[in-house]
C-alpha cells in the first residue's frame, strides 16, 4: 500500500499527538512515483524515551533462561523439556503419535494425537535434579497408540533420539530438531532449559 517515516527528533517527549501522513511509494524524494496519491494514514502517537538503564524487558536477552522455583536443591537445578513438534513419522499400522520423555528412570507422556504425521504439542515437562546432569541423556520416544482398545497392534514406535544434556547444562537453553533414529524421514523438535536458582 504505502509507507512513511516519523523522525523521533519531531516529537516532543511524552506528549501525545495526532498527525496525518500521506503514504509514499517508498522514501526516496526523488522517486516520481511518490507523486501519485496512495491515501493517508492517521495516528496517534506518544514518544516515551527510555531514560538511563531502562531498557524495557523485551530487549533483554532473548536466550535468558527463568531461574528454578524455591526448593530447587543447591548446586541443583531444574530440567525444563518442552515437546514442540514432530514432522514425517509414519507408523505401520496406524500413525497416533504421541511422544514418551525418560530421563533417570522417570517417564512423561504428552497428549495423543490422531492420524497425524505432523503432530504439533507444545508440552512442557519439569524435571527437578540435585546436580547438573552433565553425563545423562533424556531419551525421546515417538510412540503410535491405538485409537480404539481391541486392536491387533496396540502401539508401535515411530523413531526416538537420546539427547545429550551437557550441551544444555553449558548453553541454558537450546532449541533443536532431532532426525528420529528407526523412522524413514521423522524428526522432532525439542526445546531444553536448565534453570539454577
Amino acid at each position: 500500500m504505502g509507507m512513511n517515516v516519523i523522525p523521533l527528533k519531531e516529537l516532543t517527549p511524552d506528549e501525545t499527538k495526532i498527525m496525518t501522513l500521506d503514504l509514499l511509494k517508498n522514501m526516496d524524494p526523488n522517486d516520481p512515483q511518490n507523486e501519485k496519491s496512495r491515501g493517508q494514514l492517521v495516528l496517534e502517537l506518544t514518544y516515551k524515551p527510555f531514560k538511563g538503564d531502562e531498557a524495557p524487558p523485551e530487549l533483554e536477552d532473548p536466550n535468558a533462561v527463568e531461574k528454578a522455583p524455591e526448593g530447587t536443591p543447591a548446586g541443583g537445578g531444574l530440567l525444563v523439556v518442552i515437546v514442540h513438534e514432530a514432522q514425517d513419522v509414519e507408523g505401520k499400522y496406524h500413525t497416533n503419535p504421541y511422544v514418551r520423555l525418560l530421563f533417570r528412570g522417570e517417564e512423561r507422556k504428552t497428549k495423543l494425537v490422531k492420524k497425524n504425521r505432523d503432530p504439533r504439542w507444545g508440552e512442557e515437562f519439569q524435571f527437578m535434579v540435585e546436580e547438573p546432569p552433565v553425563n545423562d541423556r533424556l531419551h525421546v520416544e515417538v510412540i503410535s497408540g491405538a485409537s480404539r482398545m481391541g486392536l491387533l497392534h496396540p502401539k508401535e514406535t515411530l523413531g526416538y533420539v537420546d539427547i545429550y544434556l551437557s550441551d544444555v547444562i553449558s548453553n541454558k537453553r537450546i532449541n533443536e530438531r532431532y532426525h528420529l533414529i528407526d523412522s524413514k524421514n521423522g524428526r522432532i523438535q525439542i526445546e531444553m532449559q536448565w534453570r539454577t536458582s
